[in-house]
């Protein structure tokens, strides 16, 4: 605590003690005021001016101090002044007494309860940020709530000043009236408790659920000047229709199906969407194949004099096409088709929030569900369009390898196809503008992928900015920046691997009018929901986060939002998503690393533990990686978790169930784990963490306590 907070704590202690101790508060009873009564009239009809600045400010100081006597002083007020002039004094004095209060309880804990319990409270501030408003004016309405309580917590949130302010002004004033109403009758008021009555109180309640129902009020108002236009159909066809049967779309439908709704699915490509045939899928099996013939290259490490494997690239990537058909019945149409949804394989087209036009016929249904998913992105970089350039879309279509690969973007997806080509021979190139790969990982993280990418032979040029492509006599050139030079890079294919644009065109979203965001994604709210509130998203065409399981959570926030979100809605759930990038080494992650911690200003302690030391990637030959947890400074509480090495993307899921359900790494390190396994590295991480958390000084006691028993 700094020296202003302790000066203002000691001084606000002594006022409080003092009132105690002088029993002030005997000056702030009803019968005490009814003694007086004549006195103070008689003293405010010689005074009225220095009457009602002195009842003015006492007043603010019993507010601000959170002391009790309000009530008693309202009603003197009332008394003395009468129901206008009491009204008045009374409003504006419990108002600055309140923001006081209010200043008061914000400058000595908000920092330290925000800092104690910010995760905790995050929903809290974001929806005072969004709503506070109306919470504050619904519970100054309702005297069931001790005003002081509710000074003393507001400023603990986020709510502006000037906000609380302004909304206790005018949510106390009916209280105020009531109260300064009561002291105009005082001689007939017997008790405090006397002033409301059962009825009077219940009619505050219902006052104080006004704010909440006139915010429900607004939204319907809104919605219904959103759909202004649109005929809504007397009956509908459907209770949902999705379009796009990526993992999004999939999953919405089969929890639609699942609770008896009718659900249409349109796909107008392929069932699977990009995961299945483009993405995910392909690309494990392209880096297990890859995989295999690296280690056959490292025969003398596990005790072979020597070992080698043929391979025609065509045959490698006709087994990549295998997979897919083998993983394909998963995502089909009989599938689905058998799990109750009706699958339709056509070109949707949206007419209005309730019709939707496909293969000739128009569908109408009471919710719509975008889950159409995103393409590669390629930058408008001169001379671009000139090349037969590959995306990861049209990536497996190649059958001849290339000698001279050059991958654009050292992202995830650039980073594991240039590992897998380099590995079949093709010499690569990966051209990344920012200063390392993967951007958004922490720089010991990407020294190990990048020494093992430099030692498979992967020329990794960071800090390179691509300025055009040309053709120059015959030979494929890249003519990058760096550092302020020209650098040119001279290839015979390129694979352009910087990001992913949502599909957000050709199908009438924006001829309809829902909102893009900046990133050209379609913008939403917590519950998945458009400007149209009966058109919900999920997946990559509206992010955050561009992962097929990610895209699958929000699935099912998106269909029970459509479905029951007229009897409750559900906000989506962002606190713990988890991600790998399938290089080798694997680097997989949850909740925050130090760069992001950073970035947030988050505290945190690092620990962590080398896998060189793990006696299952010593015996495996992969003794290299680590595990590092962020935990909160002096507790075992797990703020994030990077693993960098062998099947990284499998032993994260620890800490995933650890975040999710608010274990911390006592609990990692109480769990018996499998002798000898890779999981070991998870508790031999939280057993560091024990050891720089040991209490020494309790052990120097239990030592001495040991020597005593031993009779030393």
């Amino acid at each position: 605590m700094n020296r202003n907070r302790f000066i203002m704590l000691i001084v606000l202690a002594i006022l409080i003690a003092s009132f105690f101790i002088f029993d002030l508060g005997q000056f702030f009873s009803l019968d005490y005021l009814k003694s007086q009564q004549a006195e103070l009239e008689r003293y405010k009809a010689a005074n009225p001016l220095q009457t009602a600045a002195v009842l003015f400010l006492i007043y603010v100081v019993v507010t601000a101090l959170s002391l009790p006597g309000a009530a008693v002083m309202t009603l003197a007020i009332g008394a003395i002044f009468g129901l206008v002039w009491g009204t008045l004094l009374v409003s504006f004095a419990s108002t600055l007494g309140a923001t006081l209060a209010f200043i008061i309880s914000r400058f000595l804990l908000r920092d330290m309860v925000q800092d104690k319990f910010g995760d905790k409270l995050k929903a809290i501030n974001e929806g005072i940020e969004k709503d506070g408003a109306f919470y504050l004016f619904g519970l100054r309405l309702v005297p069931i709530f001790p005003f002081f309580v509710i000074n003393l917590a507001m400023g603990l949130t986020t709510l502006k000043t000037a906000t609380f302010a302004w909304v206790s002004q005018v949510g106390m004033l009916l209280g105020t009236i009531v109260y300064v109403n009561a002291g105009t009758q005082l001689g007939k008021i017997e008790s405090l408790s006397g002033i409301l009555s059962p009825g009077l109180i219940f009619s505050f309640v219902l006052l104080g659920l006004f704010p909440l129902i006139a915010r429900k009020i607004l939204d319907g108002i809104k919605s219904r000047k959103v759909l202004e236009g649109y005929t809504k159909p007397a009956t509908f066809d459907r209770n949902l229709i999705v379009i796009g049967a990526g993992s999004g779309g999939l999953v919405s439908a089969y929890i639609a199906a699942a609770v008896k709704a009718k659900v249409t699915l349109i796909e107008k490509h392929k069932m699977g969407g990009d995961c299945l045939n483009t993405g995910c899928v392909p690309s494990k099996a392209l880096i297990r194949s890859a995989r295999y013939l690296a280690q056959t290259r490292r025969a003398k490490e596990f005790g072979f004099k020597s070992a080698s494997a043929e391979f025609d690239f065509s045959e490698v990537m006709e087994r990549v096409q295998r997979v897919v058909k083998k993983v394909e019945p998963h995502d089909s149409v009989e599938r689905y088709t058998g799990l109750g949804v009706d699958v339709i394989e056509g070109e949707a087209m949206i007419k209005s929030p309730y019709e939707i036009e496909v293969n000739g016929q128009t569908l109408t249904t009471h919710n719509i569900i975008v889950a159409t998913g995103a393409r590669p992105f390629v930058p408008p970089i001169p001379g671009l369009d000139q090349i037969a350039y590959l995306t990861s879309d049209d990536l497996w279509t190649l059958r001849d390898l290339p000698k001279r690969l050059l991958v654009l973007g050292g992202g995830p997806i650039g980073c594991e196809l240039a590992q897998s080509f380099a590995r079949f021979g093709s010499e690569v190139t990966i051209v990344e503008m920012a200063p390392r790969l993967m951007i958004r990982e922490d720089e010991d993280v990407v020294e190990l992928v990048t020494a093992r990418f430099q030692a498979e032979g992967i020329i990794v040029l960071s800090g390179h900015m691509a300025k055009s492509f040309a053709v120059v006599d015959g030979e494929n050139i890249l003519t990058a920046e760096h550092q302020g030079e020209a650098v040119t890079i001279p290839f015979d294919q390129v694979l352009v691997a910087v990001g992913r644009a949502a599909n957000t065109t050709g199908f009438g979203l924006e001829e309809l009018g829902v909102k893009l965001n900046q990133q050209r994604t379609v913008e939403a709210n917590e519950f998945l929901q458009t400007n149209f509130p009966n058109i919900y998203v999920c997946g990559d065409v509206t992010g955050p986060y561009q992962f097929t399981h990610t895209a699958a959570h929000q699935a099912w926030y998106a269909a029970v939002n459509a479905l029951f979100g007229s009897f409750r809605k559900f906000k989506v759930d962002y606190s713990v998503i988890p991600f790998a990038t399938f290089t080798d080494p694997e680097v997989a992650r949850v909740g925050l690393n130090e760069l992001e911690a950073k970035e947030k200003g988050v505290a945190y302690e690092v620990t962590t533990y080398g896998l060189d030391d793990l006696d299952r990637a010593i015996a495996d030959g992969e003794a290299h990686g680590f595990v590092k947890v962020l935990t909160v400074p002096g507790k075992d509480k797990i703020l994030g978790a990077t693993i960098v090495g062998e099947h990284s993307g499998d032993l994260i899921a620890e800490f995933v169930t650890a975040m999710r359900h608010g274990l911390g790494l006592n609990k990692i390190l109480g769990t018996i784990h499998i002798y000898p396994t890779w999981t070991e590295a998870n508790k031999f991480a939280a057993g560091n963490w024990k050891r720089a958390h040991a209490p020494e000084k309790v052990f120097a006691w239990v030592g001495r306590f040991h020597a005593w028993r031993r009779g030393a």
